[in-house]
């Protein structure tokens, strides 16, 4: 069976589905998620393997994947943490935000992208296949490390951690 993913406008409004290969080889505007998981003023972080299609042996958040055709969104959200990390956990989302990255001519990913948090420290069953390592690290520490190699993350990640990072330093307050 082939893979369609949720194609919308920027109101996201869906438009159609096409596979996740055509999508990113032509650059149309497709819904994304993208899930963090903190703990402690802690982040989860995953490695993407190296041979992933675009931004292998960089470091991301916990989780992230499409919205398959006949999917509701939170059902693939918990799909792909199961799928990718081997857990679940209650998890509310944020945001959105949509953001373009050109990785090659036929690589294009141009994502809406709802992002989803929550706060657990789960064992983990990772899925080799798509991560290569793990760590937890501070929010002190990952803003260090952000600033001095952003090189070293997705651009996604990139946009969005800053922003979790603040909203969970001012639930604590």
């Amino acid at each position: 069976m082939i893979e369609e993913i949720t194609l919308v406008n920027l109101d996201d409004e869906v438009i159609g589905y096409e596979t996740k290969e055509e999508v990113h080889r032509s650059g149309k505007l497709h819904r994304a998620f993208s899930v963090f998981i903190v703990n402690e003023g802690r982040m989860l972080l995953q490695k993407r393997n190296p041979n992933k299609y675009h931004s292998g042996g960089l470091w991301t958040n916990a989780c992230c994947s499409h919205q398959r055709r006949g999917e509701v969104l939170v059902e693939a959200v918990h799909r792909r943490m199961e799928e990718e990390l081997g857990f679940d956990c209650r998890l509310e989302e944020q945001f959105t935000f949509t953001y373009r990255t050109v990785f090659a001519e036929d690589l294009i990913e141009y994502e809406l992208d709802h992002v989803f948090a929550g706060d657990c420290d789960p064992s983990l069953c990772v899925d080799p296949e798509e991560v290569a390592e793990t760590r937890w690290v501070s929010f002190e520490t990952l803003k260090a490390e952000m600033l001095d190699h952003p090189e070293q993350f997705s651009s996604w990640f990139l946009i969005a951690a800053p922003e979790i990072m603040k909203r969970q330093i001012m639930a604590k307050e």
